[in-house]
């Protein structure tokens, strides 16, 4: 066999451009430093994760000089741990990563060594070992190869274009549930490291320069993503752990505002009448002397009497005529409870459609049958669902649903009524066993694929003079 022509000489001066593109890093300008082994990326954050067989490190770094407004969160698997003295004389205990160099279309692997460079003039050095033996270095002259542009940084190509990298994710949730145990296999089966978070178990330091979540004596390491499943039950509680990660800048799937606003009945249903979305009359009251009107604002019987913390179909009373009517809400006042009188949509004859949006669209879909002599078709109650096909009318009303809640993950309840889809209820922690069991759809495969999309680095403005 012919032997392969040997690679063109290249000459580097003492500061070259290059690019690290596994880690999304396109344009860096780098010191060639022949006295070091081990080549130096300035890096921040640092902080382990993974198997310990396998350890990763995740890190962020800013590329340009002086823009620490662009902020490129990096991982890598460890390769080793060593302690690197530098020109000063002070010894540091540095991770190792490898990863590809490219230079002027060539690219090559080598290690880097992690530390904060802040301070000095060029984001990374290059050392020895990243030197290979075609290279000669011309210590009096710089920029050798072709000179790259930060432009890059100021484009949607950077978000296009970046790699995909292990993730660190968490998942505030106290229950060891299908849902909860199937967000695990799948973002492991991807690469990801994803940790279970009991929600109650967090607090929080609350300060302007170093906000902070603790965890059982420790604060919680940086993740690229947050997956809130808070129960009902500590809502509030649950919504302000979620707002101190927001505060801290991690990508939550869904935001504190949006779970608090669909857990309040009331408010739910005021918000979706804002956004003029379908739903079926609706009335409160606080007054004991409103039970008449409250009734008659919504129609004739049969009705539906429905508590505001109601989950999973408990606390909601179909009352068959006006005076079981009278009578349940007579019976909710006294225990001081707060409630809604609704319509009952009589065609809708015990069903309802659950449109599971995931990144704005509706990935899928299931019609929800109520037990025999019962009107609620929650499958906790005990009913049967099945995959089902939807129109563009219902397609387009749980969108515009999870948009009005500003959801990025949402179960949205329709009911089939004459005068189209109504929607019962937004529900911003939907389950997946009944849809991933009645579509055959790896749902939560879906939902990986929007979190992937969504922690790519952002671009930034461009600036003169950079």
């Amino acid at each position: 066999m012919p032997s392969s022509a040997p690679p063109e000489p290249l000459q580097f001066g003492w500061e070259e451009w290059v690019g690290l593109p596994k880690l999304g890093v396109p344009a860096l300008r780098a010191k060639v430093d022949t006295g070091a082994r081990t080549s130096a990326l300035h890096a921040f954050d640092i902080e382990t994760f993974g198997p310990a067989t396998r350890p990763k490190v995740r890190f962020t770094l800013h590329p340009i000089p002086g823009r620490d407004d662009l902020v490129i969160p990096c991982s890598a698997v460890i390769i080793d741990r060593r302690d690197v003295t530098s020109s000063n004389g002070e010894s540091e205990s540095r991770y190792v990563i490898e990863t590809p160099l490219s230079v002027n279309g060539d690219i090559w692997p080598i290690e880097i060594t992690l530390t904060n460079r802040h301070g000095m003039a060029s984001r990374m050095l290059l050392g020895r070992q990243a030197l290979k033996d075609h290279i000669s270095i011309v210590a009096t002259d710089r920029f050798l190869q072709p000179e790259l542009s930060y432009d890059v940084y100021t484009s949607a190509k950077m978000r296009t274009e970046a790699p995909d990298r292990a993730l660190r994710i968490a998942v505030l949730s106290r229950e060891d549930n299908y849902s909860t145990r199937r967000l695990v296999e799948e973002g492991e089966k991807r690469g990801h490291t994803v940790e279970v978070v009991n929600t109650t178990r967090c607090y929080m330091a609350i300060n302007a320069m170093a906000p902070e979540v603790h965890y059982d004596g420790k604060r919680l390491p940086r993740f690229d993503a947050v997956i809130p499943r808070i129960g009902a039950s500590i809502t509030p509680y649950g919504a302000a752990i979620l707002r101190q990660f927001e505060t801290i800048g991690t990508y939550c799937v869904n935001g504190s505002a949006g779970i608090t606003a669909s857990r309040d009945k009331l408010h739910a249903h005021q918000i979706m009448a804002r956004a003029k979305i379908g739903m079926p009359n609706t009335a409160f009251a606080a007054s004991p002397r409103d039970t008449g009107n409250i009734i008659g604002l919504v129609g004739t019987a049969p009705l539906i009497v429905k508590l505001l913390e109601s989950t999973q179909g408990k606390g909601v009373v179909l009352a068959e005529t006006r005076k079981a009517a009278e009578s349940v809400i007579d019976a909710f006042r006294g225990l001081k409870a707060n409630f809604l009188v609704q319509d009952f949509v009589k065609e809708a004859a015990g069903e309802d459609i659950r449109c599971l949006v995931i990144g704005g669209k509706v990935v899928a879909s299931m019609k929800r049958t109520g037990a025999e002599g019962d009107f609620r078709s929650n499958l906790h109650r005990g009913g049967s669902a099945q995959s089902v096909r939807i129109t563009k009318e219902e397609r387009d009303t749980a969108l515009r649903a999870a948009r009005a809640f500003n959801l990025n993950m949402a179960g949205v309840d329709l009911l089939r009524a004459e005068k189209g889809p109504k929607v019962l209820e937004v529900n911003s922690s939907p389950g997946f066993e009944g849809i991933e069991g009645s579509t055959g759809k790896n749902i939560v495969g879906k939902l990986y694929e929007t979190i992937e999309a969504r922690v790519r680095p952002t671009p930034i403005r461009k600036r003169k003079g950079v």
